[in-house]
């Protein structure tokens, strides 16, 4: 059971980033797991500085596209959001029924938690997925895309980012 979950989550390495593929047509973009990766080190020193409940964060971090293993990376220009919680909500159950009891309930508190966006951690979290994003935008223009592709992403950010350090960290990035 537990390596059917390993197997799943590990797929998340052949999952592209739609966003990059729409908007700058790339043919070889970060995956899922890439971004995953590069969003939980950010979090996990985030919530260090800030003093959240790191465990917490570094798992709701590590699970929060976990869905995305099974129903791959929309856009909300490809589907609606409705449309996309009710794939992910039934993507991560299924995922979750590969989990014995023990560790499932907990993940999916998690992950309803994430969804909702109830929790000062799920704020958090959101907001860093959002500034990831930010960093691999700036990576991709350092690169020589052009930057009028890439304000969709810089404006998102933007927007909904609030917490006061990453928008620090959001000005500090742009301005590089």
């Amino acid at each position: 059971m537990i390596l059917d979950f390993f197997k799943i989550s590990s797929n998340l390495k052949n999952i592209p980033r739609q966003g990059w593929i729409d908007k700058l047509s790339l043919k070889h973009p970060e995956s899922v797991a890439d971004h995953t990766y590069s969003m939980t080190m950010m979090s996990m020193i985030i919530s260090d500085m800030e003093n959240f409940n790191s465990e917490k964060i570094l798992k709701m971090s590590l699970l929060h596209d976990l869905a995305e293993s099974k129903i791959g990376d929309f856009t909300p220009e490809q589907i609606d959001s409705k449309k996309k919680i009710q794939l992910e909500n039934n993507a991560f159950n299924e995922i979750m029924k590969t989990l014995p009891e023990k560790i499932r309930s907990s993940y999916l508190e998690l992950w309803k938690e994430y969804q909702e966006n109830i929790s000062s951690e799920a704020k958090i979290i959101h907001q860093i997925d959002k500034l990831e994003m930010v960093i691999q935008a700036k990576m991709y223009q350092n690169q020589g895309h052009p930057k009028e592709k890439l304000n969709s992403f810089y404006d998102s950010a933007k927007k909904e980012i609030t917490n006061t350090k990453l928008k620090e960290l959001f000005t500090e990035i742009m301005s590089n």
